[in-house]
């Protein structure tokens, strides 16, 4: 059963898996597969991510931010990303929580079961409720926010506005049950 942990050296292989997969559609391409092979420069990547949580972390306009992968066992499925407040250009694109799922795992439910997952950890860091934006042309990342209790705030360019509550539990296990 898939779980959200934070970023960990058990699922290092699956890890590197997956980053050649987004390699081919042309994302995280200044993660470097041969580097991140090495489990020194895997465990200082997973450390980094792991406080980036930490407001003194962070630099410039960065904001502080969860960040949490989605894994079965030891396979990596995806990551969300949880920031723990708005700066100008998240209130734009981005908000408050960023996801995706491997290629090879996506159309499988795991996004809504991973953002359903993710929300009361946000209400937890005191986000609630939290935007969520995707662009408008991506049909199944809409789906994945409104399943989770997203209500549509309007656009800005080619981004949508969501706001999804996080402390609203219940109601939200009802509609990812359905």
């Amino acid at each position: 059963m898939p779980e959200l942990v934070t970023p960990t050296l058990a699922v290092h292989d699956s890890f590197v898996r997956a980053l050649v997969e987004y390699h081919r559609e042309g994302r995280h391409l200044d993660l470097t597969v041969d580097a991140l092979r090495q489990p020194a420069a895997f465990a200082h990547y997973t450390a980094a991510l792991q406080a980036e949580a930490s407001r003194e972390s962070v630099h410039g306009s960065r904001v502080p931010q969860t960040n949490l992968w989605w894994v079965d066992g030891d396979e990596y499925l995806g990551r969300i990303s949880i920031r723990h407040e708005l700066n100008t250009g998240l209130r734009r694109i981005g908000g408050h929580i960023g996801y995706e799922i491997r290629p090879g795992a996506r159309r499988q439910g795991h996004a809504t079961a991973m953002l359903a997952a993710a929300l009361p950890v946000a209400a937890r860091l005191g986000v609630d409720p939290a935007l969520i934006t995707c662009d408008a042309s991506n049909i199944a990342s809409r789906h994945v926010i409104e399943t989770n209790g997203g209500r549509y705030a309007g656009r800005d360019g080619h981004e949508l506005h969501f706001w999804v509550p996080t402390s609203d539990v219940r109601a939200r296990r009802v509609r990812a049950a359905r």
